[in-house]
């Protein structure tokens, strides 16, 4: 009976178009059946129910077990990779140091910085979505790059948006080709934070489940001073407390609604904020905090790069 419950199941996925909407269903049966199906993504829900009422193996088992029909929460991320990345001026090199390439395609182990970090949201089974902001002359490049060093990711389907003239306006754009409910979840990853894992994706999705918007942070470890800046540099003001400061990192996590109207809010008054929680608290929403890691980097700077390559052999 369980045999024939997931074979009808797999038909049905083998007929069915994919579609990138936010329907997805999950058909679970009761623990004492030993058995989870899902359906995957992208089948309509009528379809789905007609398909299972047709399915005799299913009314089967529904009627000795019941069975539960649910929709599950699409989680899309959002790399914007567009930027020029002028604080990288150049690599180690000596005399033979040339202008580096966009941070987002400086190579690390042979690899440019943006599939590392690609490939980290390619194997999350959390994530459905993945859409990267880049500058148009770069997309069929980069493409053609991730079908030779990254093959998984490109399984993945991701979406290729032209990037704007900075990030905001990039994360806008891949907001935009975006079709999600009210309550799906939307990340924004930095295109150069190769080193955010599993772990952290997961935390972060959850608390922007529960919460409506989280980031990942770690503690300050250094003195925070606030200061006044002057024509002849800098005076201080006073120290923040370290106990009261975190450092942001990414991913930053939210339910499209909330990230969409505190996007257009910003758009409407012509702010610009430095990540996307700047814009969601500037909207009135709280913004939870779970833990990042100290390795995980954004690599803005040729220092950045060597810890990076110590880090991805050590």
């Amino acid at each position: 009976m369980i045999a024939k419950a997931k074979a009808a199941a797999n038909a049905i996925r083998r007929h069915e178009p994919i579609s990138e909407i936010h329907d997805r269903l999950c058909c679970i049966l009761p623990p004492q059946t030993g058995v989870s199906l899902r359906t995957g993504t992208g089948l309509k829900w009528r379809k789905l129910v007609a398909e299972f009422r047709r399915a005799v193996v299913f009314q089967q088992l529904a009627a000795r077990n019941g069975y539960i029909l649910f929709a599950r929460m699409k989680v899309s991320v959002v790399i914007p990779a567009a930027g020029l990345g002028t604080r990288m001026a150049s690599v180690p090199g000596g005399k033979t140091a040339k202008p580096a390439a966009s941070k987002q395609f400086l190579e690390l182990d042979g690899v440019p910085l943006l599939v590392h970090t690609l490939r980290q949201f390619a194997k999350s089974s959390e994530v459905n979505e993945i859409i990267v902001a880049l500058r148009q002359p770069e997309i069929e490049p980069f493409r053609a790059r991730l079908a030779k060093d990254a093959p998984e990711v490109l399984k993945r389907n991701p979406k290729f948006v032209e990037g704007g003239e900075h990030r905001q306006q990039s994360v806008a754009n891949g907001l935009a080709a975006i079709s999600a409910s009210a309550d799906d979840v939307v990340l924004v990853h930095d295109a150069v934070r190769p080193f955010v894992n599993e772990t952290m994706i997961h935390e972060v999705i959850a608390a922007a489940r529960k919460y409506g918007a989280a980031i990942a942070a770690v503690p300050a470890v250094d003195t925070v001073k606030q200061v006044e800046r002057t024509a002849d540099g800098a005076l201080i003001k006073t120290t923040i407390p370290r106990e009261k400061v975190v450092m942001a990192q990414t991913p930053q996590g939210f339910r499209y609604q909330i990230l969409k109207k505190a996007f257009d809010e910003a758009a409407a008054d012509g702010f610009v904020g430095t990540d996307e929680a700047s814009l969601v608290e500037r909207s009135g929403q709280q913004v939870a905090v779970v833990m990042g890691s100290a390795r995980n980097i954004k690599i803005t700077t040729p220092a950045d790069l060597e810890l990076a390559a110590f880090y991805m052999n050590h």
